[in-house]
């Protein structure tokens, strides 16, 4: 993903780099910006898209569009969704875990996910986010990075997401949220201590959609309603590790569950599939 450090979970696993953002009207407080300039996603002052469009923290950022009359719970039916839970071996950590009804819980939070532009292009990005959480968790199988508690994930150097005494920010949901400064921009959005508490999203099968939910919005929703095509948003995932010939097998895995859920919605997968 653009400007991320991600980690490979054993072909299955991603931690995601996510940035706080704020997708409507509010004004600078915290980044330093002057009151007429965004903060970008990435902590930088601007008026431009770049600055004020998808991921700005704070600003006048500029409103998201208005979202079409699609109902993301029709194209994800219980079919569908069981369809990829039930391919998860009864020892899995995340059987009932992960479960349709909490996710449409969760997307009560985040109203424009599958819901831009076309039918399709709703189909397209609903195909997406479930082509990249079946490849990360195995069907729904993990909830949490394998050996994560192995892993360090703190960023010593960041002041404002200061890490907790033994506490692991490893990867864990369904698109692996890791490192402290993701779990605290991602527990001030979402509403719970992702600092002193990052357990919670290997525990609470709500938040644990929803930080899922939280960095899609923030890092793949544009690109891939944008028309930029399911490669891009492989490189926004995981793209330091897989694309430009880093890892073309596991390029292909997501390509195939992603084509394999277009057809299944009766879509085209579009052009630009790989990165």
């Amino acid at each position: 993903m653009a400007s991320s450090v991600r980690q490979n979970f054993l072909t299955i696993f991603v931690a995601g780099l996510l940035a706080l953002a704020v997708p409507e009207f509010v004004v600078g407080q915290n980044c330093g910006c002057a009151p007429d300039l965004c903060c970008s996603q990435y902590g930088y002052c601007g008026s431009d898209s770049a600055y004020c469009g998808a991921g700005c923290q704070e600003g006048p950022c500029f409103a998201p569009p208005s979202p079409n009359d699609v109902s993301v719970a029709d194209i994800v039916t219980d079919a569908f969704f069981n369809g990829i839970a039930d391919q998860a071996g009864a020892n899995c950590a995340g059987k009932g875990f992960y479960t349709r009804a909490v996710f449409l819980e969760a997307l009560n939070s985040y109203s424009q996910f599958g819901r831009i532009g076309s039918v399709d292009d709703s189909k397209r990005e609903i195909a997406a986010f479930f082509a990249h959480a079946t490849h990360e968790t195995g069907h729904f199988c993990y909830i949490e990075e394998i050996d994560g508690p192995s892993k360090d994930y703190c960023d010593e150097t960041n002041t404002q997401y200061p890490c907790a005494p033994n506490k692991g920010y490893y990867g864990r949901g369904p698109i692996q949220l890791s490192w402290n400064f993701n779990y605290g921009p991602a527990g001030r959005s979402i509403g719970f201590d992702g600092l002193n508490n990052p357990e919670i999203v290997a525990t609470d099968n709500l938040v644990s959609f929803k930080t899922a939910l939280w960095y899609w919005m923030n890092f793949v929703h544009s690109i891939i309603t944008s028309g930029q095509g399911f490669g891009e948003t492989i490189r926004a995932i995981n793209g330091q590790l897989e694309c430009n010939g880093a890892n073309p097998d596991t390029v292909n895995a997501r390509v195939a569950y992603y084509t394999d859920y277009c057809n299944q919605f009766g879509v085209s997968p579009g052009d630009n599939l790989r990165c």
